[in-house]
């Protein structure tokens, strides 16, 4: 998860034609399909070859580095390569999180469990937003609240270390990375956002997030830990 992302959610952009709006939603979800299914393939490289968790620690603090170089290449095709790298290193970062819950009784479907409520959550949100075309940029400075205490708990956990708390910040990034989908997605129906590339890492990082805390979730009250 990432705070720098997330630093200008309240910043309302220009209002371009449909025409632009649309493209920019279409070009948004082929680039988001690409890199998940690219991110899936390097967490299933990352899990073949027992990807040390220090390892995976290190591919996700390189990809959070990477999210500070965004705005200098989204503007270009550098972009593309940077989108594809920056979803590989977190796919692959995955690897070791997914062999601990696979290893659980019925941890396959423990993890397709997961997968399946997070795509029904993103669909299902992302479908209201497209058919309403309602905005949600009134979400913007609460989203941001709380998506800072869930980051100032999580790194205050890693020292307390305290079971529930950890369930408490899964729930709440749950609620927030749902509210960001719809926040996200208004801003480009909306004309909010006018590039596709930056689009695609906001909506990766939410479903991501999503995704881990969904199965943190649901390996705590259905694995065998």
């Amino acid at each position: 998860m990432d705070q720098d992302r997330y630093a200008n959610i309240d910043r309302v952009g220009s209002r371009p034609s449909v025409l632009e709006t649309n493209k920019v939603l279409r070009n948004t979800y082929m680039l988001l399909a690409m890199t998940l299914a690219f991110s899936a393939v390097c967490a299933g490289a990352a899990m073949a070859m027992g990807l040390s968790q220090g390892a995976a620690m290190v591919m996700s603090l390189t990809a959070l580095v990477m999210i500070f170089f965004l705005n200098k290449v989204a503007n270009s095709s550098k972009g593309i390569l940077f989108v594809f790298a920056f979803t590989g290193l977190l796919g692959g970062s995955l690897g070791p999180m997914l062999n601990y819950y696979l290893a659980f009784e019925g941890g396959a479907s423990l993890v397709m469990q997961a997968l399946g409520t997070t795509a029904l959550v993103f669909f299902g949100l992302s479908a209201y937003v497209l058919t309403t075309k309602k905005d949600f940029s009134f979400m913007g400075g609460f989203l941001m609240v709380g998506l800072i205490v869930a980051i100032v708990a999580s790194i205050a956990n890693i020292f307390m270390g305290i079971p529930v708390l950890s369930l408490a910040i899964s729930a709440a990034i749950v609620f927030i990375m749902s509210g960001l989908i719809l926040f996200d997605t208004s801003r480009i129906v909306n004309g909010g956002e006018t590039n596709y590339i930056r689009a695609t890492v906001s909506m990766y990082l939410n479903i991501y997030n999503l995704f881990t805390s969904i199965l943190h979730l649901l390996g705590a009250f259905g694995g065998d830990d």
